[in-house]
């Protein structure tokens, strides 16, 4: 008898190439029949602290803090920056240290971008506005700068926007490590056989989209929200790389660092020690 699993992810490039296999049924999954459903990481976020109603999904590192109790990490599908990450913009350039006098438009307040931005900056005034919308926001002056996440990192100078910080950059100069963004966890009550089952096969599905990249990024395009195909396959490079197949020990070290300061300096409510499944 087929078992279904519910495997949520947001509906962006990156994650479409790394679902690739298993939305297009490349992989033969026997017993296990998987179903996507498609939602922005806010959203995700929201679902997973509220319900359990998906069996495996993406989340920001920084609402797995809130989740922990019901959900495990996946030892794999993390979008992981070695020295980048999301950038704040503005229509004119200032210090980075006046950040605590703008008004800021943010993407969520449970996504990893505004726990970094939190850390660099512990205090500025803010409002949540969908990813997509961010730049249209900072471009008619009603915030006085932006936060951006997904494929407003590459293309934000196109609306005449300049760069006031890469939090990636910043989080390595102060740690040596990557900044962790978001990763799939998977419900901890479906036990560890079948969590290791699941595990399996999105794993298989990532690697079938590295060995088979030029049709993975074909796929994706049609999430990449009209940006040129050049565009697409440098964000999606990115995002899903070595870390994406399977966590080093230095990502797993960045992720605990980074909820053990959001705790620390009293952004997450309580400490979290970071736990993968098998």
């Amino acid at each position: 008898m087929a078992r279904e699993i519910k495997v949520a992810h947001s509906p962006d490039s990156d994650d479409a190439f790394m679902f690739y296999a298993l939305a297009t049924d490349k992989l033969d999954t026997g017993e296990l029949h998987f179903t996507h459903v498609l939602k922005d990481i806010q959203t995700l976020n929201q679902v997973a602290m509220t319900t359990r109603e998906y069996d495996v999904t993406a989340v920001s590192f920084h609402a797995y803090a809130h989740i922990a109790e019901n959900y495990i990490l996946l030892p794999h599908g993390a979008s992981i920056g070695d020295g980048y990450g999301p950038i704040v913009v503005a229509r004119e350039r200032f210090p980075a240290s006046e950040l605590k006098n703008k008004r800021i438009a943010v993407p969520g307040t449970l996504t990893s971008a505004y726990l970094a931005l939190r850390l660099h900056t512990p205090e500025f005034e803010y409002g949540v506005v969908e990813f997509d919308r961010i730049i249209d926001e900072v471009v008619n002056g009603n915030y006085d700068a932006g936060l951006l996440i997904h494929e407003g990192q590459l293309t934000y100078q196109d609306d005449g926007l300049d760069k006031i910080v890469d939090l990636g950059a910043w989080w390595k100069s102060e740690t040596g490590l990557p900044l962790p963004m978001g990763g799939n966890v998977i419900r901890r009550d479906l036990g560890p056989e079948l969590r290791r089952e699941v595990s399996g096969w999105l794993h298989r599905s990532i690697q079938y989209s590295m060995d088979h990249r030029q049709d993975a990024l074909n796929y994706a395009m049609q999430f990449a929200r009209e940006m040129p195909v050049e565009t697409a396959d440098r964000f999606v490079a990115m995002w899903v790389n070595q870390s994406t197949l399977g966590y080093t020990d230095r990502d797993r070290q960045a992720v605990q660092l980074m909820l053990d300061e959001g705790f620390r300096k009293g952004i997450i409510p309580r400490q979290v020690a970071v736990e993968f499944a098998e």
